[in-house]
């Protein structure tokens, strides 16, 4: 099953994942179009702020390969509920994939899925929507 490569592939990046101040490491799977897996881990920073989560560094790894449609996302945590996306990478990913699946899962099997926009109504609302 597909969502079951996703979520190894989540699952192998989160183990490399730089998260020394929180031990929270997360892992994401960003699938294009096509079908291509791109993954990204959290990287944390001393000054928290500048921290840059699984799912943007998946992205990134993405548009740098030249890709710009995206069917779904996988992100996974050892949490005893999945996790879901912070804002900034809800919106981040609503800039590219607005009808974006959202896979979350955790290291113990539990299993959700929503649409990108059940998480982030409205998200083009305000400067990007114009008349």
């Amino acid at each position: 099953m597909e969502l079951d490569a996703w979520i190894t592939a989540a699952v192998e990046v989160r183990r490399r994942a730089y998260a020394p101040y929180s031990q929270f490491a997360v892992g994401a799977a960003l699938i294009t179009e096509e079908g291509r897996i791109f993954t990204g881990c959290n990287v944390e920073n001393i000054s928290f702020g500048l921290t840059i989560c699984a799912e943007r560094v998946a992205l990134g790894s993405a548009l740098a390969a030249g890709e710009r449609r995206f069917r779904a996302i996988t992100i996974v945590a050892d949490t005893q509920v999945p996790v879901s996306p912070c804002g900034a990478c809800r919106q981040v990913l609503a800039e590219f994939a607005p009808g974006l699946e959202v896979h979350l899962a955790t290291l113990r099997g539990v299993r959700v899925r929503f649409s990108l926009a059940e998480l982030l109504p409205r998200a083009a609302t305000g400067i990007l929507d114009r008349p």
